[in-house]
């Protein structure tokens, strides 16, 4: 292994390698860029605080595949790293030997690992990614104690690089992480048909629309292990172009930051359409892409990520001791965005930002093209979010009691005025005539079609049919000190509810409870959610009957939920007409 690690300790100056210009970090001489020793602090004491962790749950039975490699690469860190209060600490090495039998036990004759699925080319190679880590460290370090291990190590590797090579995918990120996996194994133990398969996924190109966007969509999940697999396989196989997609990636990241580090996700085709994460998963990527481009503005966000000092940022020691040109200075901060409205087409979204207070403003789901609910869709019904400081409202939802049609999703977004969106949903729902006579079969088994909601044997295409309507149209405009959203109705009567989903931990003022299960009414007036000094006041409410939010048949048939976590206050009204939501922040 080409070895450009700096294990025994910190240095003054380091090497910047091929993929980034000398004077990208300040470089001191040429070639030469100073160290962040404040940036090897941090991740060298997080690496500490993992290590014991690790040893009090070393035999989990629990653990995945992927969970085993980890915790190995945990202590491998801390193992090699002369400036780790671990350094050479012989009371490791039983630990890690377990670690790595596991590693050889649970692998199938073919190579692979079951991870949830079975034999899982994808799943096995991020569980193979830290193994080649952890062998290359092993190795770097060059101790006759480690022998054992990197024995061990070592055929794990060989028995999974031919399984990688010819194995196949589920979803678009998997074709990176196995080629990132295919690299580091090639890289190790050249082998052709590891190269050749990578160029194989590459040639299929990589996913990225015009504004940055991976086709999953996102933020935290699919965007930072993508990034993470180019920019692996950048640097193994002299591919630099593979930089260009994630600097764009990592740009339009920057409009998705929120004031605390989360990061928003409602336009999501991935299991984080409705979960909290954060950006401290990007951590290396935005110093990459900083050294590399010369960004002050990445800078600014990986600085910001150690300062905040959440997430596992112990788990980077590792990368940054295999490649210590991470580790340079970076080029000088410049801000980030803090007050911009910035909109992605690609996903039908907004994302709006003037200091502590943020919004996101969503029409994109797949629900109009494939009305099905599964995974790789975005079918997440919020289309409005709001932050004012500590103040989060993370949802806006609507579900008109139409035929069990469920949510609000809006086909599209259009943006109208230079601060108004405007989202619309025209929802149909048929009622079935006789069958034409040339379509009628005397035995009456009809083909099991779908109605749109439901399946029947009832050849619902070739049946004339009578539709009931309802139209909804909702129009967003920001004012200087908040919102109004606008609900009009057009269609047939019925009822409808509004559901405010307000972050657990804020005060509530001016809402009947309705239950003791985090829900509350607005019925008249203006209500508030109050945390510390930040403010979101709503309303006004519109009457005191009580409107179910309904999921629609999809979820409701077989008892799924769509009702998010949080204190949920709900305002009703009745079709058709109007009705102005206004949201305010001071």
């Amino acid at each position: 292994m080409q070895r450009r690690t700096f294990l025994a300790g910190s240095l003054t100056t380091l090497t910047i390698g091929a993929l980034y210009p000398a004077t990208a970090a300040g470089a001191t001489d040429a070639g030469l860029a100073a160290v962040d020793e404040d940036f090897l602090a941090v991740l060298t004491k997080a690496n500490q605080t993992q290590i014991p962790l690790v040893l009090s749950t070393l035999q989990n039975p629990s653990d995945s595949v992927r969970n085993v490699a980890r915790k190995a690469r945990r202590l491998v860190s801390g193992y090699v790293w002369g400036k780790s209060s671990y350094y050479h600490d012989a009371s490791l090495l039983a630990p890690l030997q377990w670690l790595v039998e596991q590693l050889a036990a649970r692998q199938h004759e073919d190579g692979l690992y079951d991870v949830g699925n079975l034999h899982s080319p994808p799943d096995s190679s991020f569980a193979i990614q830290d193994v080649c880590m952890i062998y290359g460290l092993l190795d770097a370090d060059d101790q006759a104690a480690t022998l054992p291990q990197r024995a061990i190590l070592e055929k794990v590797l060989k028995k999974a690089g031919p399984a990688l090579a010819g194995g196949g995918v589920h979803t678009p990120n998997h074709r990176w992480e196995i080629s990132a996996a295919l690299a580091r194994t090639h890289h190790l133990f050249p082998d052709r048909r590891y190269a050749a398969r990578i160029d194989d996924w590459l040639d299929e190109g990589i996913d990225a629309t015009p504004d940055g966007i991976y086709s999953e969509r996102s933020s935290t999940y699919a965007s930072e292990v993508t990034n993470h697999c180019l920019v692996t396989v950048a640097w193994l196989r002299d591919k630099p172009e593979l930089l260009e997609y994630v600097e764009r990636n990592l740009d339009a990241t920057l409009y998705f930051i929120e004031p605390n580090g989360e990061v928003d996700t409602v336009a999501s085709r991935r299991q984080d359409q409705n979960r909290i994460r954060e950006v401290w998963w990007y951590l290396t990527q935005f110093r990459e892409l900083a050294l590399h481009t010369g960004d002050g503005r990445f800078s600014t966000v990986a600085k910001s990520i150690e300062q905040r000092g959440t997430g596992e940022l112990g788990d980077f020691l590792a990368e940054v001791l295999e490649r210590p040109e991470i580790a340079a200075v970076l080029p000088a901060a410049q801000p980030a965005p803090t007050d911009f409205v910035q909109h992605f087409p690609s996903q039908a979204s907004a994302r709006i930002r003037h200091g502590a207070r943020t919004a996101s403003v969503f029409g994109g789901t797949d629900f109009h093209d494939i009305p099905v609910i599964s995974s790789g869709l975005s079918t997440n019904p919020t289309f409005f979010k709001l932050r004012n400081g500590a103040a989060i409202l993370d949802s806006v939802r609507l579900s008109p009691v139409f035929f069990s049609t469920g949510h609000f999703r809006a086909d599209g977004m259009r943006r109208v005025g230079p601060n108004t969106y405007k989202l619309s949903q025209e929802v149909k729902v048929p009622y079935h005539l006789p069958l034409p006579k040339r379509y009628r079969r005397s035995d009456g088994l009809y083909a099991l079609t779908l109605d749109g909601r439901f399946y029947a044997s009832m050849d619902f295409p070739h049946r004339p049919k009578q539709y009931r309507t309802l139209r909804t149209d909702v129009t967003i405009v920001e004012l200087g000190n908040g919102w109004d959203l606008s609900f009009e109705f057009d269609g047939d009567e019925t009822s409808y509810a509004i559901e405010l989903c307000f972050r657990t931990g804020g005060t509530l003022a001016g809402v009947d409870a309705l239950d003791a299960s985090g829900n509350y009414q607005l019925s008249s007036g203006t209500g508030s959610y109050t945390v510390g000094s930040d403010r979101i006041s709503f309303g006004p409410g519109n009457g005191a009957t009580r409107v179910g939010m309904d999921p629609g048949e999809r979820y409701t048939y077989l008892g799924g939920s769509l009702t998010p976590d949080g204190q949920r206050v709900y305002l009703t009204g009745r079709t058709p007409g109007r009705q102005v939501l206004q949201l305010r922040t001071s």
